[in-house]
């Protein structure tokens, strides 16, 4: 028999989750939209909370927790404001490659006191040449002695003006493709390393994104995550594990839409009924609840897969590409319901149209995920 009810600490989790999301996050989800500025005192309190490094192993400063308790907690997260939900979970993908590939050694170098100081890290993959295609990215790594010599620019990178240890991919020679690329540890106060332009979003509005720029800086041998040539299995393992994060950011954003359109529907009356009562209106409600707990189940597969050490890599792309085409049709519906309201900036979904778009591009455009997971059905 399945049975899909949490386990009793699962509830304890959801609830410490909920409770922190409702009384830190909620209440200033449309002012950070409106004056984007860096979430220092939420990120230290939900710290101080235990909502941070959430899969990252116990000995090197986290929870150790697997996907489906970290998705159970940032739902919870996510619903009240996807973009400080995103600034406070941002380690576990940019420390992804350094759990999965680094040594111990590195390990408690790097990660133990990160996990221990409340701060926060940066993915560096993407580039202005190397969104989708990622394996042919351009930033060098040329060997000299006992260290490395990096230099490029990194693109689109959440978190970068404001991380304190950066995971840096770059390549020894571009015409190997992913099989000269390695991935490297990269401190914040290293010099050369700097950052540049801070995008201007649409939605997701107090998720800092900004480039990294490297001049010349100089990494030592020692923080070579894993071998040489490895990096892009670091980076794409990293990736399955953050699919499964932005289908929970997905299914987030799509539960609080829902959530406010039959809440709106209940009390909106027009021709002397509440609008939840006509048929068409009533219809939009069942299918944005299919919707939610749909994406919610693929969601919690993928992660349990992941925690029983299964392949997950197809799973984790479908519900990242479901979850979040999820809540770009079920925010987009909310505004419906709402009307005139929902267009306005007065309303949360608005705002929460806005943050959908954005899941459907970052960790890999839908139309790259529907690849992989094509790629792996046929195989």
């Amino acid at each position: 028999m399945i049975d899909f009810s949490l386990s009793e600490q699962q509830k304890a989790f959801q609830k410490t989750a909920r409770d922190f999301a409702q009384k830190e996050i909620a209440p200033l989800a449309l002012d950070y939209d409106k004056n984007p500025r860096f979430p220092e005192e939420i990120i230290r309190k939900a710290h101080a909370a235990g909502l941070m490094n959430l899969t990252c192993p116990v000995q090197y400063g986290g929870h150790g927790l697997g996907l489906v308790d970290s998705s159970v907690i940032n739902e919870e997260m996510n619903a009240a404001c996807v973009a400080i939900s995103g600034m406070i979970g941002i380690n576990s993908l940019a420390c992804g490659p350094i759990v999965v590939g680094a040594s111990h050694e590195q390990k408690l170098k790097f990660l133990l006191p990160l996990g221990q100081s409340g701060k926060t890290a940066s993915f560096g993959l993407t580039e202005r040449e190397a969104g989708s295609d990622a394996g042919s990215l351009k930033t060098r790594a040329k060997k000299e002695g006992d260290h490395y010599v990096l230099n490029g620019a990194k693109c689109f990178i959440t978190n970068a003006s404001h991380a304190v240890l950066y995971t840096i991919f770059a390549t020894l020679d571009p015409a190997k493709g992913p099989k000269g690329i390695c991935g490297f540890i990269v401190p914040r106060e290293t010099a050369g390393l700097s950052t540049g332009k801070v995008e201007d979003k649409m939605g997701q509005r107090a998720l800092n994104v900004a480039e990294v720029l490297l001049d010349n800086v100089i990494v030592p041998r020692e923080n070579l995550i894993g071998n040489e040539g490895e990096g892009f299995k670091w980076a794409m393992e990293a990736l399955d594990e953050g699919r499964v994060n932005i289908a929970t950011v997905g299914l987030g954003i799509a539960r609080a839409a829902f959530e406010c359109s039959l809440n709106y529907a209940k009390t909106r009356v027009q021709f002397g009924k509440a609008i939840g009562t006509f048929q068409a209106i009533n219809f939009m409600l069942a299918d944005m609840a299919a919707a939610v707990e749909s994406a919610r189940l693929l969601t919690w597969y993928a992660g349990s897969l992941a925690d029983q050490h299964q392949r997950f890599s197809r799973e984790a792309a479908q519900a990242k590409f479901y979850a979040t085409d999820a809540a770009m049709k079920v925010s987009t519906d909310a505004v419906q319901i709402h009307g005139g309201y929902g267009y306005t900036k007065e309303f949360l979904v608005e705002k929460l149209m806005r943050d959908a778009k954005l899941t459907q591009i970052y960790e890999g455009t839908n139309q790259v995920n529907r690849m992989v997971a094509g790629g792996w059905l046929v195989r």
